[in-house]
């Protein structure tokens, strides 16, 4: 597979699971928060299907598009940890969280998104869902849409 079909392939994943996951939190009550914000395109499409809600993005730096900055109340910036007890030590209760952090090395991508996900846990709802490009643990993990590979994005409930 070319790396354009692979990004093309992981974008819809992306897309289709974040619409899938919406979906599931329809009866819980509770925020979004978007881990990793980039050039904003998840943030952006996350406004566009959950204008209800409110989304909180965690990021190191601000570098997105201009279209797609969040509100400064809603931006966290820093290191993931500490925006992620900052968030569960202000009660943020998260129905619905996107893990997208990543140093492009897979051993490390994956030994962080273990690091964290306990911390994670601290911040989630019950019966909240997580979309995930890295697997997580101490979740219990879900099929997600049918759209989506198995081995291509993780799904997970709380």
């Amino acid at each position: 597979m070319s790396r354009l079909d692979s990004m093309m392939r992981r974008l819809a994943a992306q897309r289709d699971g974040l619409e899938w996951g919406y979906e599931q939190v329809n009866g819980v009550k509770g925020g979004i928060v978007d881990m990793g914000l980039g050039n904003g395109r998840t943030y952006d499409h996350l406004r566009e299907i959950a204008s209800d809600r409110r989304i909180w993005v965690i990021d190191r730096i601000l570098q997105c598009h201009p279209s797609c900055v969040p509100p400064e109340q809603d931006f966290l910036q820093g290191e993931a940890e500490d925006m992620l007890r900052k968030l569960a030590g202000n009660g943020a209760c998260i129905a619905l969280a996107h893990y997208d952090f990543g140093f492009g090395n897979k051993e490390k991508d994956i030994a962080e998104a273990a690091r964290l996900s306990p911390i994670i846990a601290k911040c989630m709802l019950p019966g909240g869902v997580l979309v995930s490009g890295q697997p997580l643990v101490g979740f219990e993990q879900v099929r997600g849409p049918e759209t989506v590979a198995p081995d291509r994005y993780c799904f997970y409930r709380t």
